[in-house]
């Protein structure tokens, strides 16, 4: 139940406590390691576990990927000198796994853990929209089994959160509920989604992939089995159906049924597009591309002559610090209650404080303007508009057109010929073609997104802080979104993503 809350409580929350962070290696995770350790320098400790063969490599991983990235130059800046003691100190590196039991852990690691921990924030997730189909069970699904495994022996734990996607919800139009999803719930009416058939069947499949001896064909048949097992039960990708198989699982372990004896609080956050951090510790930092920065990242290359996307539809954006403010805020509200629950929040803005792709639009062509690239010659490269189709049919005709027929010209060229120039062109641009469509087919969806997200629970938190926040904002409210993109992000996606 959310009480009243203000930025001291949050802040006190975590004051001597133990916390636990999976996916500390990805954008998410480093922003919420540097916000707990620079908000409360008192926190007991936090635990990282990393894929790594032993305890030396986890640190070194620990050092390069996550501490030793540019957002912890203010971390750095307040302890100087004693920035690396405060660290080992407070960071401790575990050399784990998530795909396997009891995270690989040893067990006396584990037992310390059991006895030590206060909070679980499992961040961890391959979020590729075409994985191989056992790594994302391994991963999404297979992983959160084995922390809540690990959360039902921890004597101490006050609070499970877990990082999952607002798109779980598919393909869909209107309002979209902040609900859990029900266990074999699909998207596809007439179908039930058994978590134990879809390991066994990928179990065989794998078997018989290996069995036949070619590790090619068996990663694109993993692939390829992710996609149509998605598809069948009305997801669009492999990602967010393994993501919501994730959010079944946690609920399995750790609320429905036997679950719900170890009287564990579970938090699911849900947020949308994440983007560049806002306003701290480093506004503009982003690391990896979001499927809105190929715009931007067009007009940079001056690649970019069409793309798929509505400007007219709602691009449902939020800055990583916010969604890393909600985190916090939603694991003490949640913290130490009497029962097992189930809290669902969507860190969106498309509801409370919605953002048309023609933002984006016309925040890059601003700024491109304004700060024009130069091309190798040293001379500025021009920058062109950039056509929009409004739907995958139009975009998928245009192709057609413009690719798919000239393509065909060239094959035929290279078979009367029998020019191997030719035969290296049909092979370069068709690959390339290939690519494209795919993307379309993977993105088109999110592209073309219609829904909103309901964020009633989200509201309910942002009321529950007895005075305005300035540390932890949570109120997508707070940023003008051009100056946001102009001014923040679009620099950020230069600087960061494209070095430039």
């Amino acid at each position: 139940m959310v009480g009243t809350m203000d930025e001291a409580r949050i802040i006190e929350y975590f004051k001597n406590k133990s916390i636990l962070i999976t996916g500390s290696t990805g954008f998410l995770g480093k922003i919420l390691v540097e916000k707990i350790l620079r908000v409360q320098p008192d926190v007991r400790k936090i635990y990282l576990p990393v894929r790594a063969v032993d305890t030396a490599t986890a640190k070194q991983r620990m050092q390069t990927e996550v501490i030793g990235k540019e957002l912890f130059g203010l971390l750095k800046e307040q302890h100087g000198k004693g920035f690396q003691s405060f660290i080992d100190e407070k960071v401790v590196p575990l050399a784990a796994d998530m795909m396997h039991q009891n995270l690989g852990l040893e067990e006396s690691t584990l037992q310390e853990l059991a006895k030590d921990l206060n909070i679980i924030v499992n961040g961890a997730a391959t979020t590729n929209f075409y994985e191989r189909y056992d790594v994302a069970l391994d991963v999404n699904v297979m992983g959160v089994k084995y922390l809540c495994q690990l959360a039902k022996k921890c004597a101490n734990l006050e609070v499970f959160l877990h990082v999952s996607t607002a798109y779980v919800c598919g393909e869909r139009s209107g309002v979209v509920q902040e609900r859990a999803l029900r266990e074999g719930e699909t998207l596809r009416e007439g179908t039930y989604l058994d978590i134990e058939t879809e390991l066994r069947l990928v179990g065989e499949q794998r078997q018989q992939l290996e069995d036949a001896g070619d590790a090619k064909a068996e990663r694109k048949a993993m692939k390829d089995l992710g996609l149509a097992r998605a598809r069948h039960f009305g997801w669009p990708n492999t990602y967010v159906f393994t993501k919501a198989m994730g959010e079944m699982m946690l609920q399995e372990q750790l609320v429905a049924g036997a679950g719900r004896r170890h009287g564990i609080p579970v938090v699911i956050a849900r947020p949308s597009i994440i983007t560049s951090v806002h306003r701290d510790p480093l506004p503009g930092w982003i690391e990896g591309t979001r499927t809105i920065d190929a715009i931007i990242i067009g007009y940079a290359k001056q690649s970019l002559s069409c793309f798929l996307a509505d400007l007219d539809l709602i691009m449902d954006v939020v800055p990583g610090d916010l969604v890393v403010n909600a985190m916090m805020a939603a694991m003490v509200a949640h913290s130490r209650g009497s029962s097992s629950e189930m809290a669902v929040y969507h860190v969106t803005s498309s509801m409370r404080h919605p953002a048309a792709y023609a933002v984006l639009y016309r925040t890059g062509w601003r700024y491109f303007l304004e700060n024009p690239r130069v091309g190798k010659d040293g001379v500025a490269v021009r920058t062109r508009p950039v056509y929009f189709f409004r739907t995958i049919a139009s975009f998928r005709a245009f192709m057609a057109v413009a690719y798919a027929l000239p393509l065909q010209l060239l094959r035929l060229l290279s078979l009367l010929c029998f020019g191997l120039l030719f035969a290296r062109r049909y092979a370069d641009l068709s690959r390339k073609y290939s690519f494209v469509m795919q993307l379309v087919d993977l993105y088109g969806p999110f592209a073309l997104f219609k829904a909103c997200f309901d964020d009633l629970n989200m509201e309910k938190l942002r009321l529950s802080m007895a005075t305005p926040p300035s540390v932890f904002n949570l109120d997508p409210k707070n940023i003008d979104w051009d100056d946001y993109f102009y001014r923040i992000h679009i620099p950020g996606v230069m600087k960061y993503v494209l070095n430039k």
